[in-house]
């Protein structure tokens, strides 16, 4: 089978725009012959850069409130179709999508935040939406936590016998939620990232190994030109980046597939800006299984079991009759 991994940044708050991008990686995903096509972390509308470059803990700003509204306006209901555009073009191009999205959650009161990671059937279906458990250091400056609603898998169309799940940026190093997918007999597992090879280098092959499953890691390329000449604080973003000899490059991808054995199908790549390709073998699962299987015979669930909560998260239950 093949998969596909878009390597490309949002406009950084544009949501309009950012779809456009996301769509047309999509049709070139799917022209390609891939039957996935993953993002990475809350690519829709960008991730929250600005945080840790222009002082993001300073309490009752007056940058901080601008920004946080800013972003809150750019963020996505999935009722209200804000990301139809994703849909559509899964359905129209016949291919099974995973996206990180910044959501604006209806039943949370709808200000709120949460990076989550959608998945979508090759119908054009929403069939999950998995809500980081907990933001990493500075995200939880903007984002709430997360339940375990979302910690499902998915079998589909050109997929089978694949059994796909998917974790958010950090929670990737959470042990308890790879067991959970590993239980459900996950053997294909996309991490997304906000972008580097400093995330994605030295743990895919980890928890690949680990679930004896292969592993895509996609993190965006984001560079000052993906951040809009209105965007406030864009030029301290800009100056911060420089300081670090970053040279206009905020985020560099990293993306990369490793195999159930821990091995490079498709080594961190931190050049390209665009849609990468990588062919997978169920078989090769099969074969690593043979003498290690996390949550069937190398498991000792009589002594050891997990529980998971997947209830969503409400802030109020109505009882009127």
């Amino acid at each position: 089978m093949r998969v596909a991994l878009a390597q490309i940044g949002p406009v950084l708050l544009d949501r309009g725009a950012t779809l456009e991008r996301g769509v047309r990686a999509i049709e070139e995903a799917a022209a390609g012959g891939a039957s996935l096509v993953a993002f990475g972390e809350v690519f829709l509308p960008g991730y929250p850069i600005w945080l840790d470059r222009t002082g993001g803990a300073k309490f009752d700003d007056r940058l901080q409130k601008e920004l946080h509204a800013e972003y809150l306006a750019s963020t996505v209901d999935i009722e209200a179709g804000e990301m139809d555009p994703i849909l559509e073009a899964a359905k129209r191009s016949k291919i099974a999508v995973v996206i990180g999205i910044a959501e604006r959650a209806r039943e949370r009161a709808g200000h709120t935040i949460f990076a989550s990671c959608v998945t979508v059937s090759p119908a054009g279906e929403v069939v999950s939406v998995h809500r980081k458990l907990m933001p990493t250091y500075e995200e939880r400056l903007c984002w709430g936590t997360g339940d375990a609603h979302g910690l499902v898998v998915h079998r589909f169309g050109e997929l089978s016998p694949f059994t796909l799940g998917s974790l958010n940026c950090w929670e990737n190093w959470m042990p308890l939620p790879r067991a959970a997918l590993h239980a459900q007999g996950e053997d294909l597992h996309v991490a997304i990232w906000p972008g580097g090879d400093v995330n994605t280098r030295d743990i895919t092959p980890v928890i690949a190994k680990e679930g004896r499953s292969f592993v895509i890691s996609v993190g965006a390329r984001l560079t000052h030109d993906d951040i809009p000449a209105n965007f406030p604080a864009r030029d301290e973003i800009v100056s911060s980046a420089r300081e670090a000899g970053k040279n206009g490059l905020i985020h560099n991808g990293g993306s990369c597939v490793a195999g159930p054995d821990g091995s490079w199908v498709l080594e961190p790549d931190t050049e390209t800006d665009g849609v990468l390709f990588a062919e997978i073998d169920h078989a090769r699962v099969l074969e690593e299984r043979q003498n290690f299987d996390p949550s069937g015979h190398y498991a000792r669930p009589e002594l050891l079991r997990l529980e998971v909560d997947r209830r969503r998260v409400r802030s109020a239950v109505f009882r009127d009759e």
